[in-house]
């Protein structure tokens, strides 16, 4: 595989399929870690996979992606609308960069319809349920080939 990006996973996203399931789905993190795997391999793009609840742990996987990866794909979760040193740690790097998320964040909570770290991403997908990390792979790979 000659391409090799990283899809981080924020805070409480272990929990999917365990949590509001009507909102999030009822695949679990290690369900969507696979399926990820698996359209990697279609298209010869190595997946890395991510999880953290912690912060500061997101921004140093942030910051290795300019030297070991290709590209990046982010769920922030509630760092998304909360995070400005995720923003400025995504503004540092330079390589092609998605926000995506299962849920549609501008048809919930008013709190959850401003996302600050999309500022410092190419693009943002949300609403398509696991599928948003399908769309998110997808793009990313014709951000890299471009």
């Amino acid at each position: 595989m000659n391409k090799k990006i990283v899809i981080i996973n924020g805070p409480n996203l272990n929990l999917l399929g365990k949590r509001e399931d009507e909102i999030y789905g009822k695949a679990t993190l290690e369900d969507i870690k696979k399926q990820c795997e698996e359209i990697g391999e279609k298209i010869d793009l190595k997946v890395d996979f991510f999880q953290s609840n912690n912060e500061g742990e997101i921004i140093n996987k942030i910051q290795d992606v300019d030297t070991k990866y290709d590209g990046l794909i982010i769920n922030p979760a509630a760092f998304t609308h909360s995070s400005i040193a995720i923003l400025d740690a995504l503004r540092a790097i330079k390589k092609p960069k998605i926000e995506i998320h299962l849920s549609n964040i501008y048809s919930r909570e008013e709190y959850r319809k401003k996302s600050i770290t999309s500022e410092g991403v190419d693009g943002l997908i949300c609403g398509f349920g696991q599928n948003s990390y399908i769309l998110g792979i997808e793009a990313i790979n014709k951000l890299i080939y471009n």
